[in-house]
């Protein structure tokens, strides 16, 4: 079985030691030739099939004949052995030593004694395939250090990106607009959800799905199917959902088929109570800028559908954020802000991070380089 080799600490070293062990496995087979060594690891494992299978009914006086034919299948299988075969010496001094009148168990365990050079040679083909599988198990360590080492060196450089960032740029021109926005939406959808029907509320997050990045879970067809013509549909979903929570008699007086009402509304109270304007909303610290602009384009559109023009203006300013010039760098410095601990800060400022990424860099190279060059 193959050693299980760590990522975390595996070293150009190591994958210098697999080859090297492999190289000397395989020189090890080669002093027999590889059909040699398989041919005698095959006679080997004959040999002591032969002698396991008959210590117990050949040996003494018991069985006469397992004696007899234990003694034919031995000199059968040493005399069908060619002239130059590897390590023919100790089949017949096995041979030899079993050809005697009356056999004891000592005789099969000094046999197997004698047969230590062919097992040599059963030896160098299983150490050649652990090793080979050694040098396999290395070499996917080294690869997960490698994936590793990339994803270290990638939090290095995205954290001196972030100490580059203008700590006292005027983030609050970013943070105001995008407040004032979400708030402005959460109000008004909040009202939407509380004014308007549930059947009205459902179509326009139905509507959502034309736009992908506004980020609505699209309602259930059965329960929209459901709500599209039962008249509780033109109730709002506050109603709905006490309705919901009603017992079976007080239901009878406030819908037609309570049971139905049950099956299509009840078992989707979860997904009727959790619809707030969260999709609607834009994240803090914000998205790039191509990323906001395609965003705040759909919101535009799907807030135009139930909102008054002053949110829908709000959500253009939002959108006009992203054509900035100075977008990026005021939200580096949002990010940086929001991203950077105390002890990292310091960690920049003292310049271990620098010296952190040219050590990983260092490592990935001679890592890199080392697997490269024994690659096919």
């Amino acid at each position: 079985m193959a050693e299980t080799v760590s990522a975390s600490g595996v070293t150009v070293d190591d994958l210098a030691a697999a080859r090297e062990r492999l190289r000397q496995a395989e020189a090890a087979v080669d002093e027999y030739g590889e059909s040699e060594a398989r041919a005698v690891a095959e006679a080997y494992a004959d040999a002591l099939d032969l002698l396991s299978n008959y210590e117990d009914t050949a040996t003494g006086s018991g069985n006469f004949a397992a004696y007899v034919e234990f003694e034919e299948r031995f000199v059968n299988l040493v005399e069908e052995l060619p002239d130059e075969f590897p390590t023919r010496d100790a089949f017949e001094e096995a041979n030899e030593l079993l050809d005697r009148r009356r056999l004891a168990v000592k005789h099969f365990e000094q046999a197997r004694d004698l047969l230590a050079p062919a097992r040599e040679a059963v030896e160098a083909l299983d150490e050649r395939e652990a090793a080979r599988q050694h040098l396999r198990e290395t070499r996917q360590a080294v690869r997960r250090r490698l994936s590793t080492l990339d994803d270290e060196i990638g939090r290095r450089e995205r954290l001196l990106d972030l100490g580059a960032a203008d700590l006292d740029a005027p983030t609050e021109q970013l943070h105001d607009p995008i407040t004032a926005y979400n708030q402005a939406i959460a109000d008004a959808f909040e009202r939407f959800r509380r004014e308007e029907s549930v059947r009205d509320l459902l179509d326009l997050v139905g509507t959502t799905t034309a736009y992908p990045l506004v980020e609505f879970t699209a309602p259930p067809d059965s329960l929209r199917s459901y709500l599209e013509t039962a008249p509780v549909g033109r109730e709002s979903l506050p109603t709905v959902l006490e309705y919901a929570g009603y017992s079976q008699s007080k239901l009878d007086h406030y819908v037609d088929d309570p049971a139905r009402f049950r099956t299509k509304v009840a078992t989707n109270e979860t997904y009727l109570a959790r619809l707030d304007a969260t999709p609607l909303t834009v994240d803090w610290p914000p998205p790039a800028a191509g990323e906001l602009r395609r965003f705040a384009e759909e919101l535009v559109a799907v807030v135009a559908r139930f909102a008054d023009e002053s949110v829908v203006a709000q959500a253009r300013r939002v959108r006009d954020l992203a054509f900035r010039d100075d977008y990026q760098r005021l939200r580096q410095s949002v990010v940086a802000r929001d991203e950077l601990t105390d002890g990292e800060r310091d960690r920049l400022a003292s310049g271990a991070v620098e010296t952190e990424l040219a050590d990983l860099r260092a490592e990935r190279d001679r890592l890199q380089s080392a697997l490269d060059d024994g690659e096919p």
